[in-house]
């Protein structure tokens, strides 16, 4: 395909090998990043691209949407069946998106929210003073305790009776620990809250049971459907029957125009892969991989925020080995694993510096790689941090990560 798009745009041809080289070259460890299958990037490449199809299926405001009907009612049936939903809308675009959705479905301007704060491992959807959520509604975050770093319930609910918010967000990007979603519940029933639970990160590990469900708790499940369910970029939001109208409106005219058909046939396939046995056993070797990765890195001396993982991501707290976590991921970069800074609960530096940096398993379980393997990454991160001035470590480790890429390549 590269050789046709060489034609007519070498430039854009270039930058793709470019990006095929890093990603068959370098140990991929951004927890929100995965590799889709062939079939899924054929799908999203496909004449599906062409379809406008504003509307819902059976009541477009375009002709000739007989056949995207069809992929748009699949992909919805085959996101029921995997989650238990009442309701499905596969057009919203984004995760945030889909975040975006949920508030103006059921908010006014203004109006209370709770949710996690980004330096304790939220989202900036959620309501970082810098997103539209922030700027939107009056929100109020809760995070981790000191002690534990940890969400501490008992305290939520304290927060949640003295500010009376109409929304609680259960969701993270960057919290390696379970989250109750029964509990949430019963917090946002005792004041009279909605509940949306964000999935994104931790959707793959719903679906084969390695996680808390949100479906039979939450009013609105939002997700992305790619991280950890290895689908296309794209959102999708879940609701009880009695939303399904509110949300459809919201998305469509409320939000979007035209839907992106293409998207949606590939997120159609993404959903049919992760109903095969083996998407469930691809997700507990993600959860086996991500402890086994935390587990070398606090033998190597790192420390793990919270003491370890129960999901697909670690945070690393570098506080200790005197060096950022936007240092920390260059430097880590140059010996082919690409990571994340990030911040740490009580941060004391800024969202580009970061005390922190986060890894995550999904991409490197995709090329087949085990416990075994994450032990050898988690020795080749320990050793450039700790010997970050000796050219010859910089030299083993680039070897070690280019010998681990040629054994376990990725499946394009």
């Amino acid at each position: 395909m590269i050789d046709y798009i060489e034609e007519v745009d070498p430039e854009i041809a270039e930058i793709m090998r470019l990006e095929i080289e890093k990603q068959e070259t370098k140990i991929n460890l951004i927890a929100s990043e995965n590799y889709a299958s062939r079939a899924v990037m054929e799908a999203q490449g496909s004449v599906m691209t062409n379809k406008y199809a504003e509307g819902y299926s059976g009541k477009r405001y375009y002709g000739g949407c007989e056949f995207v009907d069809m992929a748009e009612d699949l992909a919805i049936e085959r996101a029921k069946e995997l989650f238990g939903a009442e309701h499905v809308n596969v057009q919203v675009n984004s995760g945030s998106a889909a975040n975006m959705a949920v508030y103006f479905a059921v908010l006014k301007f203004n109006d209370p929210i709770l949710s996690m704060d980004l330096s304790h491992g939220g989202h900036l959807s959620h309501g970082s003073p810098v997103s539209f959520a922030g700027k939107f509604y009056d929100v109020t975050p809760y995070g981790v305790e000191r002690e534990t770093e940890m969400i501490d319930y008992d305290r939520l609910e304290e927060l949640a009776r003295k500010k009376k918010p109409k929304l609680i967000v259960a969701g993270a990007s960057a919290y390696p620990r379970l989250l109750d979603f029964k509990r949430f519940r019963e917090i946002a029933d005792e004041v009279g809250a909605y509940l949306m639970a964000d999935v994104a990160h931790i959707a793959g590990l719903i679906v084969a049971g390695l996680h808390p469900d949100p479906i039979p708790y939450a009013h609105f499940v939002t997700t992305t459907t790619h991280k950890t369910l290895r689908g296309p970029r794209g959102g999708m939001i879940m609701c009880q029957e009695e939303y399904a109208s509110l949300i459809d409106r919201t998305i469509f005219p409320g939000m979007q125009g035209g839907p992106f058909m293409h998207v949606i046939a590939a997120k159609a396939v993404a959903f049919k892969e992760a109903q095969k046995p083996e998407f469930a056993e691809y997700q507990r070797q993600i959860v086996k991989n991500s402890k086994s990765l935390a587990e070398e890195l606090e033998r190597q001396g790192m420390r793990i925020v919270s003491g370890g993982t129960d999901n697909h991501l670690s945070l690393i707290d570098l506080t200790a080995h005197e060096i950022t976590g936007k240092d920390a991921e260059k430097l880590i970069d140059k010996a082919g694993i690409i990571v994340n800074k990030n911040t740490v609960p009580f941060e004391t530096k800024g969202p580009f510096v970061t005390s922190g940096i986060r890894v995550g398993t999904p991409a490197v379980t995709t090329r087949g790689m085990k416990e075994s393997e994450m032990r050898i990454i988690g020795e080749c991160i320990s050793a450039i941090i700790k010997e970050r001035d000796d050219p010859k470590v910089l030299e083993d480790v680039s070897e070690r990560v280019a010998e681990l890429c040629r054994e376990y390549p990725v499946p394009l």
